[in-house]
């Protein structure tokens, strides 16, 4: 019998499969944009969570993790070691006393400027090798095909398996 090189697996049914690809992409980009942001010293999901608070100033923790996709004890302590560090601030919500509200500092912007250019800078081979006007289609339709599967709402009470 012929040994199997591990690296050299053929996807099958999976070359199909639209999860299966994804995370396969993602897995490939995650491992760069983590080399890419060893130098700032922050945990994974730091990037992620300054920009989110950026572009949303005053949201709650709640509601990052479920934008963010990070898991809410996780979120703590990236908002805690973003606090720290001087990059973001709690404030109580004037609306629910009950509630923090999160901000970036202008520090906190400084970073996150320097973080997505190193995002950015990991994604060079994708980038190349796509024109901006196929890197837009793409994009395109990644929001289509993101905004489908939110209109059908939550799956079952079954495990779904990528």
């Amino acid at each position: 019998m012929e040994d199997i090189d591990e690296q050299r697996l053929k996807p099958g049914l999976m070359s199909q499969k639209l999860s299966f690809q994804l995370r396969c992409l993602l897995t490939l980009l995650a491992d760069r944009v983590a080399v890419a942001h060893q130098p700032f010293g922050l945990r994974g999901g730091s990037f992620t969570t300054l920009a989110l608070i950026a572009a949303n100033p005053g949201c709650s923790q709640i509601e990052l993790s479920r934008v963010g996709g990070l898991d809410r004890s996780l979120l703590v302590a990236i908002v805690d070691e973003l606090e720290q560090r001087g990059l973001a601030v709690r404030k109580r919500s004037a609306i629910d006393r009950r509630r923090s509200s999160l901000y970036i500092t202008d520090e906190g912007e400084a970073a996150m400027n320097e973080m997505f250019a190193a995002a950015i800078d990991s994604e060079k081979p994708i980038r190349d090798t796509f024109s901006e006007q196929e890197m837009a289609q793409f994009f395109g339709f990644i929001s289509r095909a993101h905004d489908a599967v939110a209109r059908e709402g939550a799956p079952s009470e079954q495990a779904a398996v990528l």
